[in-house]
């Protein structure tokens, strides 16, 4: 289907990103975004990408949430690169406009393929993993830094999670290699989990240092909050039923049958995360805005909570989180002792 029609839902740094790539790459996509400034910067003077020693640029073409309205075809595709605590009202906003055997996909972080799939139906929906480093401080104009091929590219996982999209993958497979390595995941939700578990490791850590990665990684006490971090992760996703899944360009034999699986994950962030590199959250502390900690850190938490068990390391990483948010605290190294003394004390 060389005619597809394509849309970015939430053409924010990531989206923008791979918008470009798809329309560099000639396909017919259209960027939706909420930032007004930013679309109406795109559209005067289209789309700046800039990458370790290369600039890209193109006309694209974007629009705002509220031009959908005016819409008179639907998206064969919609990438979805909304936070994930926006996933539920944006497959609602989208759902009119995505064909009968469209395809809705969250490229996101967190746990979002089945609150998508509870709103476009689990035939149009296919799960997805990203990991793209990206940061959008000037409308118009995107940072991104991650490559797309070689040593630490940009990765994508696709996969189905119900019968009735068995065989799809591809599809949406086939669009996203414009924008970075892709892999077919036989077990999707376990590998978004498997994310979810990076995540918890790295993301809010290094936000709340206010560190970039590299340096935050290396600050005392940090690596020990990581994995622990990490092992309630683990333990959380074991009770959900996930498996162990290769990601971020790790092969399957990295993964399996090793004592030292989280140590193995943190140690390839180094090869995805350049020096200098903000995490996403780091991002969001800068703009004010909230974070995904709740979908990430949190999704630890109540899964083991429900299960009459508890995440004290999480749990304290999520308070944290909450009082920078609030403006009670500031991003700073010695909020690793925090998180160490709140952990201590169950994680409140």
């Amino acid at each position: 289907m060389s005619n597809r029609k394509i849309a970015i839902l939430g053409s924010g740094a990531n989206g923008s990103s791979i918008g470009l790539d798809l329309t560099l790459a000639g396909l017919d996509v259209v960027l939706i975004d909420q930032w007004p400034a930013h679309v109406e910067a795109m559209r005067a003077n289209g789309l700046t990408v800039r990458l370790e020693g290369k600039e890209m640029h193109a006309a694209v073409r974007p629009y705002h949430l509220c031009d959908l309205a005016t819409f008179t075809h639907k998206f064969d595709i919609v990438l979805m690169l909304f936070k994930a605590y926006d996933s539920r009202w944006a497959a609602r906003l989208i759902e009119p406009y995505l064909a009968a055997d469209g395809l809705l996909v969250g490229a996101q972080n967190g746990m979002s393929a089945e609150t998508i799939a509870d709103i476009v139906g689990p035939s149009r929906t296919l799960g997805c993993v990203i990991e793209v480093a990206s940061q959008l401080w000037e409308p118009g104009i995107v940072i991104r830094t991650t490559p797309h091929s070689g040593v630490g590219s940009s990765w994508f996982a696709v996969g189905s999670f119900h019968p009735s999209t068995a065989g799809r993958e591809e599809e949406v497979a086939s669009v996203l290699r414009h924008s970075g390595d892709v892999e077919i995941s036989a077990d999707i939700l376990s590998s978004k989990w498997m994310k979810v578990v990076f995540n918890t490791m790295e993301l809010t850590t290094a936000a709340m240092t206010g560190r970039p990665h590299g340096e935050a990684e290396g600050l005392p006490g940090m690596r020990e909050i990581a994995l622990a971090a990490g092992t309630e992760a683990l333990a959380a996703g074991q009770a959900r039923g996930h498996s162990i899944q290769p990601i971020v360009g790790l092969s399957r034999k990295e993964v399996e049958n090793t004592n030292r699986l989280l140590e193995v994950m943190l140690d390839r962030l180094p090869l995805i995360a350049r020096p200098g590199t903000w995490t996403t959250m780091h991002c969001d502390h800068a703009k004010g805005r909230l974070t995904e900690t709740d979908d990430i850190n949190g999704a630890v938490v109540a899964t083991l909570a429900a299960r009459g068990g508890a995440a004290p390391v999480n749990a304290a990483i999520c308070e944290v989180m909450r009082r920078i948010h609030a403006g009670e605290l500031k991003p700073d190294p010695a909020n690793i002792g925090l998180v160490r003394e709140l952990a201590a004390r169950g994680g409140a």
